[in-house]
């Protein structure tokens, strides 16, 4: 099992977990490009270390709210929470988006809403999880500096 398989089931576990719908292993295959949806971007530190992810695909939690692309599955290691990296996940998935042509991508979360407000991300309603209530998220992405 992978590091970012097990972190999945972990953080996840009424999707990914032994009861859940989700295959950890199927998704993080699944995005294994950086040239269509879905894709993954791994944030690695020193001596190749996986400090954290974060998806860009079609579907999310609240896609009934907007037609996508979503960021999803951002997770940064809890020990090296605060340090930038999901900031910095953040931002790579919005180049990666504009790169793709996107002007707009969404992300639903339960626990990123700082993160995301710091980064000029919009409230743009909620919705329900496995976990409970989600707050949506909307980034305009057009021709905005977002470094």
């Amino acid at each position: 099992m992978s590091v970012l398989e097990r972190w999945f089931i972990d953080e996840w576990t009424p999707w990914y977990g032994p009861d859940g719908q989700g295959d950890a292993r199927a998704d993080l295959e699944a995005c294994c490009n950086n040239v269509m949806l879905p894709l993954c971007l791994v944030a690695l530190g020193s001596n190749e270390t996986v400090l954290g992810t974060a998806f860009l695909k079609n579907q999310s939690v609240g896609d009934e709210l907007g037609v996508g692309p979503w960021l999803s599955a951002l997770l940064v290691k809890e020990e090296w929470r605060g340090q930038g990296i999901g900031s910095a996940l953040i931002a790579a998935i919005e180049a990666q988006a504009q790169t793709l042509g996107f002007e707009i991508i969404y992300c639903s979360t339960d626990s990123a809403e700082n993160l995301l407000t710091s980064r000029s991300w919009e409230p743009y309603g909620s919705s329900r999880s496995l976990r409970g209530p989600v707050s949506i998220f909307r980034c305009l992405l057009g021709g905005i500096d977002r470094s």
